[in-house]
């Protein structure tokens, strides 16, 4: 009465796909997340000429990576204050991914960077000017 089916079906199940792909924990997610923002803060660091800080920052992204971070090798002509801000900027958000994956040492210095970028903005008076 009918023919039957000799090839493979076109059709699958939604979770077919599920474990082919390598999933990511939500603490490796974090990690990525934390150190893509400090290594952004770290070619801040850099531009600005702050060695020491610099050095504590890359030591927490090579904690995180696995690997020493790349270093900033170009200047981006940025203004003194306006690298400040970034930097501030960037701390804070570092801060809060800290925070939420629970890295005191990340979380401590993030805090510190936040506390310097904004002693150094109210020390040339631009403390909320944008």
């Amino acid at each position: 009465m009918y023919e039957p089916i000799r090839t493979k079906s076109v059709h699958r199940m939604a979770d077919d796909d599920r474990n082919k792909f390598p999933h990511r924990s939500r603490e490796e997610e974090l990690d990525i997340q934390l150190a893509g923002h400090l290594a952004a803060l770290l070619a801040v660091t850099d531009e600005l000429g702050d060695a020491a800080a610099a050095e504590r920052i890359a030591r927490q992204v090579a904690r995180l990576r696995g690997a020493p971070p790349a270093r900033h090798a170009g200047l981006s002509g940025a203004d003194t204050p306006a690298l400040h801000r970034r930097a501030h900027a960037l701390a804070g958000r570092a801060l809060v991914v800290a925070a939420s994956r629970a890295d005191t040492a990340v979380a401590i210095l993030a805090a510190e960077r936040m506390d310097a970028h904004a002693a150094a903005l109210d020390a040339a008076g631009l403390v909320g000017t944008a």
